[in-house]
């Protein structure tokens, strides 16, 4: 099953959860939120506050994706916020396993993420400790970015050494998700689509969510 994963990041602020209301009520799986710290990423969104203000409004599991130097120092803030699964960066982290062991002592799923440009290989140790790897599909830092074309065969690599070891790991895409390249991705051998834009700004929420689960059937 395809899993969508709505951004607040392109939510409307002024009525988030209105916002967050109506992916609900469409059925998302999860709901991704974006952290920048302005260091990692040339761009600030919001804190551990933003989250424990919204943390019991919603049944949406909360997909935290950590955009952060130094994530460790922040990872029991976001479960404490209510993070269900915390993502952080291979690229920002000195001691990948340290990191990902840190997230599962708190009881949440981990992920790591990969920028564009950095390979597979990095994976080929920590990859049985995952519940999901996320692949950029742009460089992170800004929504409405396009598509990476490239990164099609970097999904279909992944899955492959995801199935080739017998492991069971969602693989998430982000950035430049559009109800036009989400069955080629999908179809790559992601299961988890990112969408900010091309979902919160959209007259009806509930339709584009549903015309997403149409175009990867």
């Amino acid at each position: 099953m395809v899993k969508m994963a709505p951004s607040i990041l392109s939510a409307d602020f002024g009525h988030l959860l209105d916002d967050i209301k109506k992916v609900e009520e469409a059925g998302v799986e999860l709901l991704h939120i974006d952290i920048m710290d302005g260091h990692y990423v040339p761009n600030i969104s919001f804190g551990p506050v933003v989250l424990k203000s919204i943390q019991g409004k919603t049944s949406v599991p909360f997909d935290v994706h950590l955009m952060i130097e130094n994530p460790d120092q922040y990872i029991e803030s976001f479960v404490q916020s209510g993070a269900d699964i915390i993502t952080v960066h291979a690229e920002a982290t000195v001691h990948l396993h340290r990191t990902i062991q840190n997230i599962k002592s708190h009881g949440v799923k981990a992920a790591v993420s990969l920028n564009p440009a950095t390979p597979l290989v990095v994976l080929e140790e920590v990859l049985p400790e995952l519940d999901m790897v996320l692949l950029m599909s742009v460089n992170p830092g800004f929504g409405g970015q396009s598509f990476i074309e490239t990164t099609l065969d970097k999904i279909t690599r992944l899955r492959k050494m995801i199935t080739d070891r017998g492991l069971d790991i969602d693989i998430q895409v982000d950035g430049g998700v559009k109800l036009t390249n989400a069955k080629a991705i999908v179809d790559a051998g992601a299961n988890v689509l990112v969408a900010g834009s091309a979902i919160f700004g959209t007259d009806d929420i509930a339709e584009t969510v549903q015309k997403f689960r149409e175009v990867v059937k």
